[in-house]
């Protein structure tokens, strides 16, 4: 019983193979090093990011359009999908390997990952 107790837990302290840390990105140099150049793309989504500031694309067949800048650590959007006004929002931006992450509310709320193509 001591063997089963002690396997287990050293199972339960080991991550899930192909579960990968994200790590935060806090610079916008290296934000734009990620992206520039790169599709950022998920189910029925292909952003492009410009260094300029623009952000292009579309989803769902509707045109995504908006405007960002890099503001204490995060990336703050505003953002159209259509005529659909999607606000401003401040996102923790974290990556690992072809994947970033956008975590809304300066990181505090919903998120969304892309692959990196």
């Amino acid at each position: 019983m001591f063997k089963l107790t002690a396997i287990i837990a050293t199972l339960a302290g080991m991550s899930a193979p192909g579960l990968a840390e994200f790590a935060v990105i806090s610079k916008e140099m290296e934000f734009v090093s990620m992206v520039e150049g790169k599709d950022l793309q998920r189910v029925f989504i292909n952003l492009n990011i410009l260094s300029d500031g623009e952000i292009l694309g579309s989803a769902v067949t509707k045109p995504v359009t908006g405007n960002w800048q890099w503001k204490e650590g995060y990336f703050c959007r505003s953002l159209f999908w259509g005529q659909r006004d999607l606000g401003y929002n401040c996102q923790e931006v974290s990556i690992t390997g072809e994947k970033i992450r956008f975590t809304s509310d300066k990181g505090e709320g919903d998120y969304a990952d892309f692959t990196l193509r």
